[in-house]
């Protein structure tokens, strides 16, 4: 039987493995075709073959090494990002093993590369004055900055990710008694997340200036269509950097639209909100991914502070009794 072609093996990939037998979602297949279409270039490069050309064997376990660094170094990419690509290409590599044994072997060494560990900051939101700030920067004396601040009031209310809150269609949202919005999330979670009466009232009034069918996006581009991912970090950027006239503490954050959520996370935890019922809002797998919030929040844990009684103990200051010891204190 004759062993199939590195082109074949990885269209099968994508059409059978993903789309069909995975049914992954548009944005899982779009991240591992960005990660195959840097790995191409790269391995053509390495290999002087076109990409048609390649072969399953040019794909060793060095070249998928060079190309890890390459995506750090040269695209200056984080550790995240190295791991999203190693995690595509892992997948293929499994796929391959499964189908063609003869390459069983070099699927394992490739399989045996490990993922980089890095650095877990704490997580940056606004605080109540900033939130204030960002939502008056919108002109609303204009189209664009009335859907502009209605799309923040919701992304801050809701905690919706980018994803969700650019994929909202004006069916999604249901107002009158009970106010709220319809999402399906990350694993295909539909979730519904309520509306306090403000912002539902905001919507109403938006639907209303959009006059728009059900099932047309929310909050649309000038051109009627749904607003990108990368429209929607501009438009946070672009009215951060006007809040941040008025609020100077907003100039030394990196906000996007992930940061919205968070600032939602931090404003339950802030008022009581039990983590579990937190992880359920933000649409959460696990109430350990939560725990994130708790350690960013200092007011908790200055108020944890305020429980502990100090120690009596008087403060000193250690003096050596000997002169050798005194000598090396003195180096």
């Amino acid at each position: 039987m004759t062993a199939l072609a590195f082109p074949t093996l990885l269209q099968r990939f994508f059409t059978e493995r993903l789309c069909t037998q995975m049914e992954a979602s548009p944005h899982t297949v779009a991240s591992y075709r960005d990660t195959f279409r840097l790995l191409l270039r790269f391995a053509s490069e390495q290999r002087g073959k076109s990409p048609t050309k390649l072969e399953v064997g040019d794909f060793d376990a060095e070249l998928i090494g060079d190309f890890l660094l390459h995506v750090e170094t040269a695209r200056r990419n984080g550790a995240r990002s190295r791991n999203t690509r190693l995690a595509a290409i892992r997948s293929f590599f499994r796929y391959v093993a499964l189908s063609e044994p003869a390459w069983l072997l070099q699927c394992q060494r490739v399989l045996a590369l490990p993922g980089k560990r890095y650095v877990k900051r704490t997580v940056t939101f606004l605080d109540a004055s900033e939130i204030a700030a960002l939502l008056a920067a919108p002109d609303q004396t204009t189209w664009v900055g009335r859907r502009d601040h209605v799309l923040l009031l919701v992304a801050l209310q809701t905690g919706l990710r980018a994803s969700e809150l650019v994929g909202l269609r004006c069916k999604d949202v249901a107002l009158g008694t009970g106010a709220h919005i319809r999402c399906v999330g990350k694993g295909r979670k539909e979730r519904c997340t309520p509306l306090r009466r403000e912002t539902a009232k905001a919507v109403e009034t938006w639907l209303k200036e959009w006059r728009s069918g059900p099932d047309q996006p929310l909050f649309p581009s000038m051109r009627g269509n749904a607003l990108s991912r990368d429209a929607l970090e501009h438009l946070v950027r672009k009215h951060c950097q006007t809040a941040a006239r008025s609020c100077p503490s907003l100039a030394g954050k990196r906000i996007s639209p992930h940061t919205l959520r968070h600032s939602t996370a931090m404003e339950l935890l802030q008022h009581g909100v039990d983590q579990s019922v937190i992880a359920l809002w933000l649409g959460h797998e696990s109430v350990e991914t939560t725990q994130i919030y708790l350690h960013a929040d200092m007011r908790l844990k200055e108020q944890a502070l305020s429980r502990v009684t100090a120690p009596t103990s008087k403060p000193g200051r250690y003096r050596p009794d000997d002169q050798l010891l005194a000598f090396l204190e003195s180096l």
